[in-house]
C-alpha cells in the first residue's frame, strides 16, 4: 500500500491560498488526467467496495461522482449520486446538515435503496465530516445498510472521523491518505 500512497501523492498539487489566503488546497486534477494514478486509485476504493460486502456505491456531488463511478463499474456495482438540494428531478429523500458558516441539504433518489442494500460512500475528501453524515442519515432513512465509508484523503487536522465514527456505528472508514 506504501507504494499506491506515494503513487497518490505525488500526483496531488498543492495550491496555496485557495479559494482563501490561509487555505492550503489539495488539487486532484492531476491525478485523475494520470491514467495510471487514476487506475489505482480506482481498484484500490473497488476493493474496498468488495471487502465491505457493498451492493451500490453512492458518490456525493461533485468529485465523489468522479471516483465512485468507475469505482461501481469496477466492483460491478450499482452508483447512486447524492446531489445537492434541487438537482434531481422526481420523488427525493433529502437531509440537511451544518455548515462552517451556514447550512446546506443533500438529496438522493429514494427508490434508488433498498432493504437489501449495503451501501459504500465514496468521496474524495473528509474533511469536517457535515455531507458524509448526512449521507450516512439519508442511506438509513432509505431502509439501506452503510457498509462503509471510503475517502481518497482525509484532513486529519479537521477531525471529520471523530465526528462520524458514532454515526457509522462501526462500519469502516478507510482513508487511502490522511494529510
Amino acid at each position: 500500500m506504501t507504494d499506491i500512497r506515494e503513487l497518490l501523492l505525488s500526483r496531488i498539487r498543492d495550491v496555496a491560498d485557495y479559494p482563501e489566503p490561509g487555505v492550503m488546497f489539495k488539487d486532484i486534477t492531476p491525478l485523475l488526467a494520470d491514467p495510471a494514478a487514476f487506475t489505482a486509485l480506482t481498484d484500490a476504493l473497488a476493493e474496498i467496495a468488495e471487502r465491505t460486502g457493498a451492493t451500490k456505491v453512492i458518490g456525493l456531488e461533485a468529485r465523489g461522482f468522479i471516483l465512485g463511478a468507475p469505482v461501481a463499474v469496477r466492483a460491478g456495482l450499482g452508483f447512486i449520486p447524492v446531489r445537492k438540494a434541487g438537482k434531481l428531478p422526481g420523488a427525493t429523500l433529502a437531509q440537511a446538515y451544518d455548515l462552517e458558516y451556514g447550512s446546506a441539504e443533500i438529496e438522493v433518489h429514494a427508490e434508488d435503496l433498498s432493504a437489501g442494500d449495503r451501501v459504500l460512500i465514496v468521496d474524495d475528501v473528509l474533511a469536517t465530516g457535515g455531507t458524509a453524515e448526512a449521507s450516512v442519515q439519508l442511506i438509513r432513512r432509505a431502509g439501506a445498510e452503510v457498509a462503509g465509508l471510503a475517502v481518497l484523503m482525509e484532513l486529519g487536522f479537521l477531525n471529520g472521523r471523530a465526528r462520524l465514527e458514532p454515526t457509522l456505528n462501526g462500519a469502516p472508514l478507510e482513508a487511502l491518505l490522511t494529510v
